[in-house]
């Protein structure tokens, strides 16, 4: 008989097979792991923000792409020539398709030329009759046009008391200053919603005849801001007696007095959900705030909130935790960030797995998009009816999905990030009032990421909370449907002067347009 340690080699080799296939499997996972980071960073430098699974994107680096591509358009080539008699023969039906002139706003002013044949006789000598006439019509504009306000005030005197009197000038929000509340909307408007540096602003007056120093409009857009802090307060207050709120960060560049260098600030979000129960077709009520911090800290986020009650709808940022940890508000999740993962993961990694959780999250979303225009009681109903069995058929085939994959795959991540947030993205199962995703106050976002690329950094904590004051109302009377230039210029002129006690009539989702309240008073 054979001894055991004849078996031992034996044992030995399949212990040392057993580590190597170990050993493989890890650094396959961590291969494909680098390989989603090379991919993620490529296709953010160079790919499409995107995130329909419809774009045909490549990869500018992927040599089997590259390969693909050239087969592609060889078979475009043997094809082109068989192709070009059916092109000619729809060149005409294509032509007869092309979008036309769209017409020109009717609003705008028209100046008419008049163009008439002098003499009205023919070559031959004939008179000629007028039957009728051809109109064309061409956009034209000029530069901003300044002109001036001159107040005339009458100077009388009484001999008796040996006095003299001039009548009233009416309040001005900058008390003797040069500007009117039109142009002192028009600078805030370009810098805020416009995003253009002040020194751009004093080019652009300097071509149409007016020269304003940038360090002056720097001055009034302070003096604004501080005379609308009560409005931006009033609006918190509003916004803190809603029962769902969005929040969301984005950093910005601080400058750090004295250096010359900045350093990592953020701008915080707290945006009002467009299905809260009384609005009327997802308008009425709608306010977004905005806040300038020093840091990410979630402390910013309780100061804000305060006693606040009701439901948060974040990201998984940790720095709402606290919030969530003292009972008083409910997390709810995005379905938004869950896709996001599973997308990547199909886009970069090519996983068949995130792709069929795409599709699946897609349904969600269908869903969503019909119960917009119904009412609370409806839109709870079928969101327990239909979307309810969806979730719970997603969550039991990813816990499935799951048990094949390790864990350093990327569509591993993107599933244990799911089923973690599991009960916070299910939520909006139990409140009407609460949407599917955070994307309304990522897109209130938008004018910030898009200012920062023309500014750059703020100069000061004083300035970004000066900012984050006129842009919460620049971008809650444009969700109120509003022009942001001719709201600001109407309270700019009626704040000097407004009571304390209407103050919520200049809130932008009470703000009535000077036409509307016309009309209202005339009823």
């Amino acid at each position: 008989m054979l001894s055991q340690d004849a078996f031992a080699p034996a044992q030995d080799a399949q212990t040392i097979i057993a580590q190597l296939r170990a050993q493989l499997k890890f650094e396959q996972t961590r291969n494909a792991a680098l390989n989603l980071e090379v991919a993620r960073l490529k296709h953010w430098r160079f790919g499409s923000s995107s995130e329909s699974m419809d774009a045909a994107q490549s990869d500018l680096f992927d040599a089997k792409t590259l390969m693909a591509l050239n087969q592609e358009a060889l078979a475009e080539d043997r094809a082109q020539a068989d192709a070009v008699q059916e092109l000619q023969w729809s060149t005409a039906a294509r032509a007869k398709k092309q979008a036309k002139r769209q017409p020109l706003p009717s609003q705008l002013e028209r100046i008419i030329h008049r163009h008439e044949i002098e003499p009205a006789t023919c070559a031959a000598g004939h008179p000629l009759v007028r039957i009728g006439e051809e109109i064309s019509e061409r956009l034209d504009c000029v530069p901003a046009q300044f002109f001036v306000h001159r107040h005339i005030r009458g100077k009388y005197c009484c001999a008796a008391c040996q006095t003299v009197l001039a009548a009233q000038m009416p309040a001005q929000i900058i008390d003797k200053g040069i500007p009117a509340a039109g142009l002192l909307a028009q600078v805030i408007i370009a810098k805020h919603d416009d995003h253009l540096p002040l020194f751009r602003q004093e080019e652009i007056y300097r071509r149409s005849g007016a020269f304003i120093a940038r360090s002056s409009m720097a001055g009034w857009v302070g003096q604004c801001a501080a005379q609308l802090i009560p409005l931006v307060d009033a609006m918190k207050a509003h916004l803190k007696s809603k029962s769902v709120i969005h929040a969301d960060e984005t950093p910005v560049k601080l400058l750090a007095p004295g250096t010359g260098k900045t350093h990592q600030a953020y701008v915080w979000a707290y945006r009002s959900s467009d299905l809260e129960a009384g609005d009327v077709d997802g308008q009425i009520g709608r306010c977004v705030i905005y806040e300038f911090a020093h840091s990410r800290a979630g402390e910013h986020a309780r100061q804000m909130l305060g006693n606040w009650k009701g439901t948060l709808l974040t990201d998984d940022y940790s720095g709402y935790k606290a919030l969530f940890a003292t009972g008083k508000v409910r997390e709810a999740g995005c379905w938004a960030h869950a896709r996001r993962k599973f997308f990547e993961a199909h886009k970069l990694n090519k996983s068949e797995i995130a792709h069929a959780a795409v599709q699946r999250i897609a349904q969600l979303y269908q869903i969503e998009a019909h119960l917009k225009t119904v009412g609370f009681e409806e839109r709870l109903r079928l969101r327990q009816e239909q979307s309810g069995p969806l979730l719970e058929e997603f969550k039991r085939w990813l816990t499935e999905q799951r048990l094949q994959l390790a864990d350093a795959d990327v569509t591993a991540k993107a599933i244990d990030y799911t089923i973690r947030r599991w009960a916070a993205l299910t939520l909006h199962l139990q409140n009407a009032n609460l949407p599917i995703d955070n994307n309304a106050v990522e897109n209130a976002m938008r004018p910030i990421a898009l200012g920062r690329k023309n500014w750059l950094f703020v100069g000061s904590k004083a300035a970004g909370e000066r900012a984050a004051c006129l842009m919460s109302l620049i971008e809650s009377a444009k969700l109120n449907g509003h022009d942001a230039w001719q709201y600001l210029k109407d309270i700019l002129t009626k704040l000097p002067t407004w009571p304390n006690s209407r103050l919520q009539e200049l809130l932008p989702h009470n703000w009535l347009a000077p036409n509307q309240s016309t009309e209202i008073a005339a009823q």
